[in-house]
């Protein structure tokens, strides 16, 4: 099965990314934006807590995604945001030997509640825990991001390299609300309150990778590890030049286990000073 994930990346890589763009574009425009800024109350659900929405358009659109994703690559499961939250074992699915698609139908659910355009769709394709493609599409800007493993990141076509922050600029950073977290975490992320760094909350995981990955934010710093609100960005990071580190200063794994909180940023300097910080360092 690796061997032919492999084989369909490197011999149909065009064919693959046009037709998962396809899809995802699709699912956007027929399940999603209709319903932007044209939501009933009936239409919105709380699923653990008021910060944890769910619409009618994520649920049509991560089974108009499930499907067509499934069909592209036969053998291919989904991990997504609502089937887990229906069917919390799907999740393991990302420890076993199947090529996975990881989805998150719109991430930044509250924004698209709101009827703000800061959220968008994540897709990424990933075989036994290491990511190989991603997606990333803002539906109301207009804006597709597209990383491959090893042939960079791109933007509406247009290659992404995140950079390195400006010497002696403060660096941006976007981090979780410390107050929703374990004391432990909470005194790692108000670290990042200090002298030299610029933070604040942050807004749709996704659209904040892209921002690293662009260059106009110089880092994040999260504590929570769902796959489906990293996968996509932290590929687009890494292909853009950037780095991603835990707190004991590995990598950060989408199956999980990771040490909170978390860093992306622009560069390995950038993130080892921010994962230095959340440490203590």
């Amino acid at each position: 099965m690796g061997d032919m994930i492999s084989e369909l990346l490197a011999e149909n890589l065009s064919e693959v990314e046009s037709a998962v763009d396809e899809a995802v574009r699709r699912a956007a425009a027929v399940e999603i934006m209709p319903r932007w800024r044209q939501l009933a109350a009936h239409e919105i659900t709380q699923k653990t807590g008021p910060h944890d929405l769910v619409t009618v358009a994520d649920r049509g659109a991560e089974d108009h995604l499930t499907a067509a994703l499934t069909a592209l690559l036969p053998g291919s499961v989904v991990v997504g945001e609502e089937a887990v939250s229906a069917d919390p074992s799907s999740y393991d699915a990302l420890r076993g030997d199947v090529p996975v698609w990881i989805v998150d139908p719109i991430d930044g659910t509250r924004q698209f509640v709101r009827g703000e355009p800061g959220f968008c769709t994540l897709v990424a394709l990933a075989h036994r825990g290491e990511l190989l493609a991603s997606w990333t599409y803002a539906a109301a800007l207009d804006e597709m991001a597209v990383a491959v493993r090893g042939r960079g990141a791109r933007l509406n076509g247009v290659p992404l390299h995140a950079g390195a922050p400006a010497p002696g600029a403060d660096l941006k950073i976007a981090q979780s609300h410390p107050d929703f977290t374990t004391d432990e975490q909470k005194r790692s992320l108000l670290a990042l309150r200090t002298e030299g760094i610029q933070a604040r909350p942050c807004g749709s995981a996704g659209l904040e990778y892209l921002a690293i990955a662009r260059g106009t934010l110089d880092a994040v710093a999260f504590n929570w590890e769902l796959a489906w609100d990293h996968a996509a960005g932290m590929l687009l990071v890494e292909e853009a030049g950037g780095a991603h580190l835990t707190l004991t200063g590995e990598p950060f794994r989408i199956t999980g286990g990771n040490a909170m909180p978390f860093t992306a940023a622009r560069d390995e300097a950038t993130a080892r000073r921010v994962a230095g910080i959340l440490a203590g360092g």
